[in-house]
């Protein structure tokens, strides 16, 4: 008999909401639950608003090195800490567009659309916005997909030059929207004057899988959480069961025991779990048996827009309050979506010098004026583009996809923009270093033969076996994914308690 009933590999923004949702159940009180973690939490330190340290230093990012597609090594942006990279998110909590879960035709190609629709996966959506205590507003955006509620709290009000760049883009025929944070203003900026964009949360002012779900996780007794604990395999049985967990925690290796195990250590790192678990029934590893594990990676295409005016300070500290997405359905040649655009935290000359070769002192006129924007558009899934395994090493190999598509919104956002009064405007892409919401490596789907998982997440290959995070997105649509993960945690978790018995 094994010490748990549910094992979840995990403590981001998938882990932790599904086992908040099981915790929480009164016909979940006899389930054991363990959530295991890589990480450790983290401390109040003085790196946590220091933009040296964070952007410069690289003082929280992993010390490991991964392989890109030519076998040249690189450090990932990915965190290995309790709540995973929410920990470290722009805290946006937004909705996927109906659209989203139907095919869409793009520049770069169609993409498959979702074995659920929209309104299957709205309530829990509702959920998730309540969960993290969303501000936000309904009506303001024109691709806003139906809401069977409210949100939670009002937006975060615009400090005054972002108040003035709305007023500007509306005169410009644009449709600014307030983007839905996850954010305690008040909280968050009481620890330091500035953005919570890419920064850690240590002081609890942004609702992220730690500070919110996993919180709420532990409160019930039942719920455990080992940190320390990396997963190195899954081990299956011959009845196609994933019978153990195998783990290394303080350099010494065991092997856990649970009737239901969950995955949810992030799109590339899930993969590889998998991937290492090959046996001899199962050469290509688990879960894989349509040899989709590792595939149709995809990680946004995205830039920094930075709009300036040479008489104009903006003396905005966290500046995150606003989107557009008049270009998210339309905008292309012959209609094609083209994506998302939404503030950046404020940007810092530290920063900039940072990620630029800009010499100091222009770096700090420019930051000193300029509103940061942040272009993202869809990157389509590919076979081809994949997670591997080579000795061990993990082997990132994306291949950028509807490139096209994101130059013409890059170049669509900054024609307005001079009209709407910043005659400098300035971009930058980000590269393969910065990890623009991961997803796609485990898809669900309806065919086993050409997917991983079901729309509740459950592997097609061995029935006790779950994947919770962003791996299993289909699409990556054109917004960030942390509210769609939630939601589809709250779906999986409903449909554990509807079809797995309890001890």
């Amino acid at each position: 008999m094994s010490d748990h009933d549910i094992i979840i590999i995990g403590s981001g923004m998938g882990g932790a909401t599904l086992a908040a949702a099981l915790a929480s159940s009164s016909a979940s009180s006899r389930r054991r639950i363990l959530i295991l973690e890589k990480g450790e939490r983290l401390q109040p330190s003085p790196a946590d608003r220091d933009a040296a340290s964070i952007f410069a230093r690289g003082h929280f990012r992993p010390r490991e090195e991964w392989l890109d597609g030519e076998g040249k090594p690189f450090n990932p942006g990915n965190y290995y800490n309790v709540g995973g990279n929410s920990k470290f998110y722009g805290a946006v909590l937004i909705r996927y567009r109906r659209e989203d879960f139907s095919p869409l035709r793009h520049i770069g190609g169609t993409t498959p659309g979702w074995p659920l629709a929209y309104d299957e996966i709205e309530p829990f959506y509702q959920q998730a916005e309540t969960l993290y205590r969303v501000r936000g507003q309904i009506g303001e955006d024109p691709t806003e997909p139906h809401h069977s509620g409210t949100y939670p709290h009002a937006p975060l009000p615009d400090e005054a030059p972002i108040a003035d760049l709305r007023q500007r883009l509306k005169r410009v025929g644009l449709h600014p929207a307030s983007l839905p944070l996850g954010v305690d203003l008040e909280r968050w900026l009481k620890a330091g004057q500035t953005t919570w964009d890419a920064y850690p949360n240590t002081c609890g002012g942004k609702m992220d899988a730690e500070t919110i779900a996993l919180e709420e996780a532990l409160k019930h007794p039942n719920v455990t959480l080992k940190t320390g604990c990396e997963v190195t395999r899954l081990i299956a049985g011959a009845d196609g069961r994933i019978t153990g967990v195998e783990v290394l925690e303080a350099g010494s290796r065991q092997v856990l025991e649970a009737p239901v195990i969950v995955l949810a250590a992030g799109a590339v790192r899930s993969a590889s779990i998998l991937l290492a678990s090959a046996n001899e029934r199962h050469p290509n590893g688990l879960a894989n048996s349509s040899d989709q594990v590792g595939r149709n990676f995809m990680n946004h295409n995205c830039s920094a827009v930075l709009a300036l005016h040479p008489f104009r300070r903006n003396n905005s500290v966290y500046q995150k309050t606003l989107m557009v997405n008049d270009f998210y359905l339309t905008g292309g040649p012959n209609g094609e979506p083209l994506g998302n655009i939404q503030l950046l935290g404020k940007i810092t000359g530290t920063i900039l010098k940072a990620n630029s070769p800009l010499p100091g002192p222009l770096a700090d006129w420019i930051a000193a004026r300029a509103v940061d924007l942040y272009a993202m558009s869809e990157d389509l899934p590919n076979p081809q583009s994949r997670v591997t395994l080579r000795n061990g090493q993990i082997v990132l190999d994306w291949k950028r996809s509807n490139w096209e598509a994101h130059l013409q919104l890059v170049e669509k956002l900054k024609a307005l923009l001079r009209k709407a009064g910043y005659p400098v405007v300035l971009s930058r892409p980000f590269d393969r270093r910065t990890p623009s919401h991961q997803c796609g490596t485990a898809r669900m789907g309806s065919d086993p033969a050409s997917s991983v998982v079901n729309s509740f997440g459950r592997s097609h290959d061995h029935r006790n076996l779950f994947i919770a995070d962003a791996s299993v997105l289909p699409t990556s649509a054109a917004v960030n994914p942390a509210l769609t993960i939630a939601a589809l945690s709250l779906r999986m978790a409903k449909h554990i308690l509807e079809t797995e018995a309890a001890a």
